[in-house]
This record gives structure tokens, C-alpha cells and sequence, in this order.
């Protein structure tokens, strides 16, 4: 009696399993193109999963576009780098064989942490760096430096005078050419021509003694 009633138990499971599968063995051709929600530009080889088949994979083409046979109540997922994952169910009412569907992907975007490089590939490396370090000078100690005798001369040689110094240049250039002027025009041991007279009087001079 008790084979019998588990005979007739899973008689009634094997039908009912059997009125079940028809329908879910039902064949729909999936198929869209997947676009960027904010450009609407196509997104190539955006990696399709059927998490209701084995987590079955499927890519889309370089245009977008995919195409591939589902069944009803299929979850579809969507994934792509730098996207968000988009995940779809297959109607379980569609009428016909086909369902169509644009798919908007929208960007991932992370916010990567700050990362500062030092240029110590190692401790070690740290280390001798800084027990080799070389400090700067103190504010007095460059202060000292630019007010050096050489500092000043460089300065001096580098840097072009202003309107002062070209001033007073100019003046003392005209006062000393005015000094000379009116010395040699005074004075007669100034004048080249007057100490070539007076070379040519003491040659003439000793000529006329010597003739004598």
C-alpha cells in the first residue's frame, strides 16, 4: 500500500511538471542596442549574463547591438567598464516571439583618493637624503650675503644705472671738459703746439751756439 501511494504521488508531480514546462520552454529572440543615457552614444561589447541560464554570457557587437534567444522571466544583466550594471526581466506576457529593448547605460564615476608621491623609492633611500641634507640660510645670514662687498660690485657690474646717476655723470663730464677748455686756452705749457715751439726755440738755439 505504501508503494503505491508514493507511485501515485509522484505520477501527479511528473504531470504537473509536465504541464509546467511548455510554458517555460516558450523561446523569445531578445535583442536591442545599448546607448549611453547621457551622450546617447552607442556602447560597443557591453558584456550580457542571463542569470536565469547559468549566469549565461552573450557581448554585444562594436555598434551596440545584441540578439540572442531567452526564455520568460529571464533576468538579464547588463555590464559594462566605466558603467553602471543595468539589470532587466523578460516579460512573461509577451505575445510574440520577439521582445526588443533600449538599453541606457549611465556612467561610473569614482572618485579616486588623493595620492602623494614622494620621490624615496625606500626608507633607507629617505634616510640618506636627509642626513646628507644641506639646509638653507636664515633670513640673516642672506641678508649678510646680499649686503657682501662682492654682492655690491656684481650689482654694480649687472645692473643699469637710473636717471640720477646719468645725470650727474653727464653733469661732471661737461664741468671737467670746461675746466680743461679754459686751461689750456690760459695756460701755455698746456698747449702741444706751444711745447713744440719751445722744443723747436732750444734745438734752434743750440744750432746757432754750435755754429759758433
Amino acid at each position: 500500500m505504501r508503494y503505491c501511494v508514493t507511485l501515485i504521488c509522484l505520477f501527479f508531480s511528473f504531470a504537473t511538471f509536465a504541464q509546467q514546462k511548455p510554458a517555460r520552454e516558450k523561446l523569445i529572440q531578445f535583442s536591442g542596442i545599448i546607448t549611453d543615457i547621457d551622450s546617447s552614444n552607442v556602447i560597443p561589447y557591453v558584456t550580457i549574463t542571463n542569470l536565469s541560464a547559468n549566469s549565461k554570457r552573450v557581448a554585444a557587437d562594436y555598434r551596440g547591438y545584441f540578439t540572442f534567444i531567452v526564455n520568460p522571466g529571464d533576468t538579464i544583466l547588463f555590464t559594462a567598464i566605466g558603467y553602471k550594471k543595468f539589470s532587466t526581466v523578460i516579460p512573461e506576457g509577451t505575445p510574440d516571439s520577439k521582445y526588443t529593448i533600449m538599453v541606457k547605460l549611465k556612467s561610473n564615476v569614482i572618485d579616486l583618493p588623493s595620492v602623494r608621491v614622494f620621490p624615496w623609492a625606500t626608507t633607507e633611500e629617505f634616510t640618506r637624503e636627509f642626513l646628507s641634507l644641506k639646509l638653507a640660510d636664515d633670513d640673516m645670514a642672506i641678508a649678510k650675503k646680499n649686503l657682501s662687498r662682492s654682492s655690491i660690485d656684481g650689482l654694480i657690474q649687472t645692473l643699469p644705472r637710473d636717471g640720477q646717476e646719468i645725470g650727474s655723470q653727464n653733469y661732471r663730464y661737461n664741468f671737467d671738459r670746461m675746466v680743461n677748455k679754459n686751461m689750456v686756452q690760459t695756460n701755455p705749457l698746456l698747449n702741444p703746439f706751444a711745447w713744440g715751439k719751445l722744443m723747436q726755440q732750444i734745438f734752434d738755439g743750440d744750432k746757432k751756439r754750435s755754429e759758433n
